[in-house]
């Protein structure tokens, strides 16, 4: 070959080499082709996800975006070890970004199709078919075994690959509950919560949300006590008042418990600092009696307006009146330095995010073990204490904790940390049972605790991972608060039983 053919053959050579990244998971080294590998990370702080593969580590945040980790280690069988500074996640894109856990990174190399062969002779600890062919003499090692991504996503997560979700049935069930309400006159829907060791309510039509006490308050000066200052909630500003200093009960610092109820006064919004929030009640209209005379026109009593009697007139709770709390002379006092805060302080762009309401989603979000999961508030029919005691029901499905009685109907309760696959836990006070309807059944699910009411931008909501059938038909989306830090699980209600287990459900109760 003459010197000017080498020299013409040299840039096709070049064009041949592939780029690999090689790297090492327990005692084997791998290799992947370059072309899908987006970036190379350190593995990140991850959201745990029921019912899906064991080896998925989780869902991560990725510049906003939602990536599922998932563990090699694990994918091949290998023994479980703690993550280092060595650890890496190979971000791989085959459609869906992926982070795949490795132990090391090795190198990037430039490979010359010549060192690539097959690998239908070669018996190793990995399944052959998951393997492209073995590079050899690169990075420094004989032998590499070059994975297949593709195969191997296909192999682990098959039984998702080609399956299409429908959203009529969950928009079905949605409107199930909604005619529901409407037949329902004769109940009122209240936000319980306690100040003080006092449990009150609040009509749960004047409740826009319910919020975390916030880090910060900015506080107004020359206020009054009764206002604790003022938080900024999505680009607003909402002034705060202890209802404690309100009743003229003794302060105390807020805690992991304690909450904001926002509420809706007129034109204005006004956050309530309430020492915990309770349950959503549905009572009957005839358990709830107006306030004695001689105690409404007792100064400032007169924001409570009626008296809930509950179990047998054991438990009473005190309805606060909206209206009336908006005529105190505190609330006026609070509306007023928030707006005079708003016109100095406030831009354009808060204004127009404040009337961005059509692009939020309302949701309850509860907690599971250590993660936050949230349903549409529209599909929760009213959240309750856990009785001292369930009564089993003989034959039942083993994911019926039991029933217990509400208002004289009976209310199958399922613990949602069994259904989910997670470890039971000890009855504590925190724990709460959500109300749904299913199929015309009502429903009561066990969760860990209820946090917050909250208003989710569609934004920052995206499709869930599917990782595998079941959970993608429950968990079927995810919203990605970045700036809180926060990734919450968005639950499919209709899919909170699989459709299997109902038919079960309706035979324990005779509704065959």
């Amino acid at each position: 070959m003459t010197t000017e053919q080498t020299e013409a053959a040299a840039p096709e050579r070049e064009a041949d080499i592939r780029q690999f990244v090689i790297f090492v998971c327990d005692s084997e080294v791998f290799a992947v082709d370059m072309t899908p590998v987006q970036e190379i990370i350190r593995v990140p702080e991850v959201v745990r996800v029921p019912l899906a593969p064991p080896t998925l580590e989780g869902l991560a945040n990725l510049r906003g975006k939602v990536l599922p980790i998932i563990s090699l280690r694990r994918l091949f069988g290998f023994a479980e070890r703690a993550n280092d500074d060595a650890t890496r996640a190979l971000v791989i894109d085959l459609g869906q970004p992926l982070g795949f856990v490795v132990d090391r990174v090795s190198s990037v190399v430039g490979v010359e199709p010549g060192r690539i062969e097959s690998v239908d002779a070669l018996t190793v600890t990995v399944k052959t078919e998951l393997l492209a062919g073995m590079l050899k003499d690169v990075g420094g090692y004989p032998m590499v075994m070059v994975l297949d991504f593709e195969r191997l996503i296909g192999s682990e997560f098959a039984a998702i690959a080609a399956m299409s979700r429908s959203r009529n049935a969950a928009a079905a069930s949605s409107g199930m509950v909604e005619t529901e309400e409407e037949t329902v006159t004769d109940e009122l829907q209240l936000v319980s919560f306690e100040v003080a060791a006092q449990e009150y309510a609040i009509p749960i039509e004047n409740v826009q949300e319910i919020v975390q006490f916030p880090e910060q308050i900015v506080h107004v000066p020359r206020s009054e006590a009764h206002v604790l200052g003022v938080m900024t909630l999505r680009n607003r500003l909402l002034p705060l008042v202890s209802l404690r200093c309100l009743f003229e009960l003794p302060a105390q610092a807020a805690d992991e418990r304690s909450r904001i109820v926002v509420v809706r006064l007129g034109e204005m919004s006004v956050g309530l600092a309430m020492d915990s929030v309770n349950e959503v009640l549905r009572v009957p209209k005839s358990a709830v009696d107006a306030m004695p005379k001689l105690l409404a026109q007792h100064g400032d009593l007169s924001e409570i307006a009626e008296i809930c009697r509950l179990e047998g007139g054991q438990r009473l709770v005190s309805i606060i009146s909206t209206d009336n709390l908006f005529r105190h002379s505190v609330i006026q006092e609070a509306l007023i330095s928030v707006a005079a805060m708003s016109d100095e302080e406030r831009n354009d762009d808060e204004l127009e995010s404040e009337a961005l309401t059509d692009d939020e989603e309302q949701v309850v979000v509860f907690r599971l073990d250590k993660e936050e999961f949230g349903v549409p508030i529209e599909s929760v029919q009213e959240i309750v204490r856990i009785p001292d005691e369930l009564t089993h029901v003989p034959k039942a499905p083993s994911f019926v904790e039991g029933v217990i009685n509400l208002r004289g109907s009976v209310l199958p309760v399922i613990d949602q940390r069994r259904r989910l696959g997670l470890p039971t836990v000890v009855r504590n006070d925190r724990q709460r049972i959500m109300v749904f309807l299913l199929d015309g059944v009502r429903t009561g699910f066990i969760v860990d605790s209820v946090a917050e009411v909250l208003k989710i931008p569609k934004s920052a909501i995206e499709p869930s991972p599917c990782l595998s059938v079941e959970q993608a038909r429950l968990i079927g989306r995810v919203a990605n608060l970045e700036r809180q830090h926060r990734m919450i699980q968005l639950i499919e209600p209709l899919h909170l039983i699989a459709e299997e287990q109902r038919d079960e459900l309706l035979a324990a109760l005779g509704k065959q």
